[in-house]
């Protein structure tokens, strides 16, 4: 198989969450010269395999075979891998198998490396990702097979194939705000203590604020007011409490605790509560590193550009593998379709992102 048939291959197998579709049997073979562990859990499916040359760097490369569903508005069937004017269409085309057939072919290739090179997929990233690359790494972690960098295969390219790796991710924190007030008839409103009127008039100073000026990696984070709901729907009451939901994409400079003091100056003396959720440490790797540099050399070899260094977008499973102290980036095709109907990627891109990870794995020493 070439990369194209084998990105084929991996379309067609239908892998919704937290199904792998069949695709870590088949890799299991496809692979026959990596040990291959399987690590299921709680009904999610995990694969790491991977294949020792010599004493060196461990380099591996992670990402998932689950996609969301289908869904409607679609002009093709989704789970065919559909070719037209140079794209092929399915679903996770972008999200992300375009990466693990790019990734899977270039490993299959190779013949000499001086360390250890391996593949880290789950089936349940789309999902709860509670036992999916979080099982993974505990495992890896307790057979001494964690690696020293990883290169996650999700789509991180904005407008053209090679301009953006993902050096880190902003965390996200979630938060819930529930003012309390007195239920009251709206013709008395004397009587009452209405919680719309008590955050009206700093709900401006709220809604869009920044919590600090971000730094060369991460943008600002910003205060995201997601729902404001109050009272029975009806016109003649007064509602007696006010639930505000938020999220807040955050960088390494503010964390639960300076939103909690950004809320309690902001609402004094009014009865509150606030609860807050972090679902998702910041982190950043060091564009100094040698994971970064090798990535950004064999990208500027098949593309002609130097990519930036982002840390835009949403959450994806290289937060855990962070978590465990190791240099983990991103690095994957035009990211512009994924979860939409007709989502589709590049005949050229797929072939571009496999050519540039085998300059990575020959330029990773």
């Amino acid at each position: 198989m070439n990369v194209i048939e084998l990105f084929k291959q991996l379309l067609e197998s239908q892998s919704v969450t937290p199904e792998d579709g069949g695709i870590f049997d088949f890799l299991s073979d496809y692979l026959s010269d990596f040990k291959v562990i399987r690590i299921d859990k709680e009904g999610v499916k995990n694969f790491f395999a991977y294949r020792t040359f010599g004493e060196g760097k461990h380099l591996c490369f992670a990402g998932h075979v689950d996609v969301v569903p289908a869904g409607d508005g679609w002009n093709t069937d989704p789970f065919i891998a559909t070719e037209k004017d140079g794209y092929i269409y399915a679903r996770g085309a972008q999200d992300m198998k375009s990466g693990v057939a790019a990734f899977t072919q270039a490993l299959s290739e190779v013949e000499n490396f001086n360390g250890t090179l391996s593949i880290l997929l789950t089936s349940d990233e789309e999902g709860p990702a509670k036992f999916g690359t979080v099982e993974v790494l505990k495992y890896l972690k307790e057979h001494h097979l964690l690696p020293d960098a990883v290169v996650v295969a999700e789509p991180t390219c904005e407008v053209t194939f090679g301009d953006a790796i993902k050096v880190g991710r902003r965390g996200s924190i979630n938060g819930i705000i529930e003012i309390i007030g007195k239920q009251g008839h709206a013709a008395y409103p004397e009587k009452a203590i209405n919680p719309v009127h008590k955050i009206a008039p700093v709900l401006s100073k709220i809604a869009g604020a920044f919590l600090d000026n971000g730094d060369e990696y991460f943008a600002p984070s910003q205060i995201v007011i997601t729902d404001i709901r109050a009272g029975i729907e009806t016109t003649n009451v007064s509602p007696g409490k006010l639930k505000m939901m938020f999220n807040v994409r955050n960088s390494t400079r503010t964390d639960k605790g300076s939103i909690e003091s950004f809320i309690a100056e902001h609402l004094e003396g009014l009865d509150y509560t606030l609860r807050l959720d972090q679902s998702a440490e910041p982190f950043v790797t060091d564009a100094d590193t040698e994971i970064v540099r090798a990535l950004s050399d064999a990208i500027e070899s098949v593309c002609e550009l130097t990519p930036k260094n982002s840390t835009a977008g949403g959450t994806s499973d290289a937060r855990f593998v962070a978590a465990y102290g190791i240099d983990v980036i991103e690095f994957g095709v035009i990211n512009d379709t994924i979860h939409a109907p007709n989502e589709r990627t590049s005949i050229d891109e797929v072939k571009n992102l496999y050519t540039v990870f085998t300059k990575l794995i020959d330029n990773f020493r």
